[in-house]
């Protein structure tokens, strides 16, 4: 591990690179754990329908949960995606890339994908968990 940063990417040599995503990061430190994060605003309401906005929003409530613990995005070690359709997941991924790149930067930690068949909130078409190390 790298004493600056106590994260470490984990990735077999022999395997092929991940693209925006890590395959696994061991860390040292505080663990903060975030709950489901969905695609609407502090006062609980939705600004947008729209498949990109909604991870946009869900990524940047995430960014604002790890100020409170005095962390930034780049102490993610692991985020677990849930869509209502991966289909509008793969159509739109360039755009998706583009939001988390203006919202966390180039730091890609561990991360899962799951496509589920609804969330709890019913314009909810992403929700996104994170675990943190600080």
């Amino acid at each position: 591990m790298n004493d600056q940063t106590d994260l470490e990417i984990l990735h077999p040599k022999n395997w092929k690179p991940a693209k925006g995503y890590a395959n696994g990061v061991a860390a040292t430190g505080r663990t903060i754990f975030l709950g489901g994060q969905i695609g609407w605003n502090a006062q609980q309401e939705f600004e947008s329908d729209d498949f990109v906005d909604q991870v946009e929003q869900a990524l940047g409530n995430i960014v604002e949960i790890l100020a409170e613990a005095g962390a930034g995005p780049d102490r993610l070690v692991r985020l677990t995606w849930f869509v209502t359709d991966k289909r509008l997941y793969l159509d739109r991924l360039a755009e998706v890339g583009q939001a988390y790149r203006r919202t966390i930067g180039r730091h890609f930690p561990a991360m899962t994908m799951v496509q589920v068949s609804a969330l709890v909130e019913d314009r909810a078409l992403v929700e996104v968990e994170a675990t943190a190390v600080i």
